[in-house]
């Protein structure tokens, strides 16, 4: 399985030019300022972040160049960072970036009929992006919701409590541009317990 943040490679689309938005840049600014004058490249995290954002999901060259001279670093020590971390994409991904959680939790509960589902859906394999551009499937470990496995991460939400049926409908949704309940999908509240035999 190849999973965008799980590469050493750094693309770049062809005339690719990076540049803050004057929103993320009086964000990053903003950021900066919370550091101590002689600390402010341990901004890296979150400038890489925001520029992950503005970046359609994924950071390229120039986009790590960017957060590197915002930040008067070298570009290595930029790029050390955001190799290290699976949770920056190196590569395109999709619309909806689906995370599938597959650690013992969520597969006693299901998971890998999920990853059946999403590649139907998506018509792609893991760790590819449709070609409609609509969704990038990869599998992940544990994601921290066990007690409403299974459960995935799409963009920046939590889906929980989450079955074949469910699953899909959620996904159609998503291809349809539809709006989608975050969340438990079975109304749990938080962590409770389930009622009934079913618990």
């Amino acid at each position: 399985m190849k999973h965008p943040g799980m590469t050493n490679k750094v693309y770049n689309i062809s005339n690719d030019v990076f540049n803050w938005s004057e929103d993320n840049f009086n964000r990053a600014s903003e950021i900066i300022k919370k550091y101590p004058n002689s600390r402010q490249q341990s901004a890296v995290i979150p400038l890489l972040d925001l520029a992950q954002r503005q970046n359609s999901g994924w950071l390229s060259k120039t986009a790590i160049e960017k957060v590197a001279e915002t930040l008067s670093m070298s570009y290595i020590r930029v790029l050390e960072v955001a190799t290290f971390y699976s949770m920056f994409n190196l590569e395109p991904v999709g619309e909806n970036f689906v995370q599938i959680c597959r650690t013992t939790p969520c597969w006693l509960r299901g998971s890998d009929k999920l990853t059946k589902v999403a590649k139907e859906v998506s018509n792609s394999k893991l760790g590819e992006t449709s070609t409609d551009n609509k969704f990038t499937i990869v599998e992940v470990e544990c994601l921290g919701a066990c007690c409403n496995a299974p459960m995935v991460q799409i963009n920046d939400d939590y889906y929980e409590d989450l079955d074949e049926d469910n699953f899909r409908k959620i996904l159609i949704d998503l291809k349809n541009n539809k709006s989608i309940n975050k969340g438990s999908q079975i109304g749990r509240q938080t962590s409770h317990p389930k009622r009934g035999n079913d618990a």
